[in-house]
């Protein structure tokens, strides 16, 4: 079992009860309401886990059955997933093969404001922010000391305000990413008291950026952080993220200042390259020393449809073998494409290459068909013993979600370098390291390198793992013609596609509740 924050599920009438395992399995508290709930300072830990399990399960009863959010299939809503099929399906890394509405239109690039996963994710995202609004209100100064609490009792919550500024500074970034200018609340408006005006991508960029910053030392020390939870490197990493993007978020050139973010991640001494790259996306996966920052999963306590359940039943098909890959049967959807197969120059010599080809041909022409385009099974539920997940009967996995990780910051670190930060040779030098995890030997490590082979390194290292189209993005390649991929724009040989795919739309339910929102561009 995982020794990690458990998630109670908290919300204005239901608290669950705690305690120190990563269980959901437990019976609601019925009759609390949140004044009750926050009378006791004990109560604390429960909400903010529930805020944190937002980004694993998708209700109060999994694996479905008291969704979150309505409108959608509960498991295709789940945060990771629907992160992933905006961030990989609509590029070279990935294509799934499912009739499910919404779902070709990732693949073809001619999503529209009606497609369900972008209204999932639209949603998810601020479903998230709201439960962060309100616990940060009712975390308050003024409502801590009008219920009486101590100052140690204060401190500690204190602590979980600031974590839950961190998450909602997490979802704000995936906002800022993914539909650029969005609607905007703050734990100073009261919910359903106003209509949200909208906040300017470049301005919420200066919020998240503000709000991370006043944060950074107010979190743990990524030494004596418990696992699953945000340290003071998660937030130095989603600093440099931002940093890294801020050229397509606010027109500012911010390298430099992300370089200096991933420096002190790496100066912190605490986390290391794991020595095994498959190891990163296995059932014991929480053992690795690599991760910054994990969504969680248990194949018993944490049931759910999406996540890394979704991740790895919908890889496995064909001739593959569900049990080695710690499944009872797979759901025949994800594969890749020619022009991510053959960023591998070397093929099987570079450990990262996991691609299953046996029966599978390496064009495709039709989609549904899931024999056409390399299987690409990364993660697995099986630990690095070889022993099965915990729950192969159920289809549950316990593979955690590695939302933020080193090699990232290696990689960042570089890239910033080379659009004009400096300390390119340390880069260098950074980009070798996983060169070296991938090939055994440093025979085929860089004696310095482009933006070009930065690109392609980080497809290589990143893949499936929610990062994609925003580095296509960022290097002028996810629109356009200049680089396409089958199905790219529609046809299975690809074709240019317009700009303003760059940001998915608003939903169009949201537009007509809200007059204060204006479409993004194109839609």
């Amino acid at each position: 079992m995982k020794k990690i924050l458990t998630f109670g599920i908290f919300l204005p009438a239901v608290l669950l009860v705690f305690s120190c395992k990563k269980q959901l399995n437990q019976e609601p508290l019925y009759g609390l309401n949140a004044a009750t709930v926050y009378a006791d300072p004990e109560n604390y830990i429960n909400v903010l886990a529930k805020i944190y399990s937002g980004l694993s399960v998708t209700g109060l009863k999994g694996p479905a059955g008291n969704a979150d959010i309505s409108g959608i299939d509960e498991g295709f809503s789940a945060y990771v997933r629907v992160l992933y099929n905006l961030q990989e399906v609509p590029t070279d890394v990935a294509v799934c093969g499912w009739n499910d509405p919404g779902i070709p239109e990732l693949n073809k690039s001619t999503w529209s404001a009606d497609n369900s996963f972008v209204k999932a994710m639209y949603y998810r995202i601020f479903y998230q922010i709201t439960l962060c609004n309100e616990f940060i209100r009712e975390c308050s100064e003024n409502k801590m000391t009008d219920r009486g609490f101590n100052e140690a009792q204060k401190e500690e919550i204190r602590l979980y305000r600031n974590e839950a500024r961190f998450l909602r500074a997490l979802s704000y970034s995936h906002a800022m990413d993914l539909f650029g200018n969005v609607p905007f609340v703050t734990e100073e408006d009261n919910v359903g008291s106003f209509v949200p005006e909208q906040i300017l991508r470049a301005d919420l960029f200066n919020y998240v950026e503000t709000e991370l910053l006043e944060i950074e030392s107010l979190l743990m020390d990524p030494a004596s952080c418990p696992y699953g939870r945000a340290s003071q490197a998660a937030v130095q990493f989603l600093l440099a993220k931002n940093y890294l993007n801020a050229e397509v978020y606010a027109g500012a050139n911010r390298y430099s200042d992300c370089q200096v973010f991933c420096q002190k991640i790496l100066d912190h001494g605490v986390f290391v390259l794991d020595n095994n790259y498959q190891n990163l996306f296995l059932a014991d996966n929480h053992m690795s020393p690599e991760i910054i920052f994990p969504v969680t999963f248990d194949g018993l306590y944490t049931q759910t449809y999406g996540g890394t359940t979704f991740l790895i039943h919908a890889a496995v098909g064909g001739t593959m073998v569900p049990s080695e890959f710690g499944i009872s049967g797979g759901w025949q959807g994800l594969r890749t494409t020619r022009p991510f197969v053959e960023k591998f120059a070397d093929s099987m010599l570079d450990s990262r290459y996991l691609f299953y080809r046996d029966g599978q041909s390496l064009d495709i022409t039709s989609l549904g068909s899931f024999t056409q385009g390399y299987g690409l099974p990364k993660y697995r539920n099986i630990t690095s013993g070889s022993d099965p997940g915990s729950n192969v009967a159920g289809g549950f996995v316990d593979v955690d979600y590695p939302m933020f990780r080193l090699a990232e910051v290696h990689l960042m670190h570089a890239e910033a370098g080379l659009r004009g930060a400096g300390n390119t040779g340390q880069g260098t030098n950074l980009v070798n390291a996983l060169r070296e995890r991938a090939y055994g030997n440093t025979g085929s490590n860089f004696v310095s390198i482009t933006l070009d082979e930065l690109l392609d390194e980080r497809a290589r290292e990143l893949y499936w793992e929610c990062s994609r189209r925003t580095d296509l993005i960022r290097f002028g390649k996810f629109t356009g013609s200049d680089y396409l991929w089958p199905f790219k724009g529609g046809p299975d040989v690809g074709q240019g596609t317009p700009d303003y795919l760059n940001l998915y739309p608003l939903p169009t339910a949201d537009l007509i509740l809200n007059p204060n929102l204006t479409q993004n561009i194109g839609y």
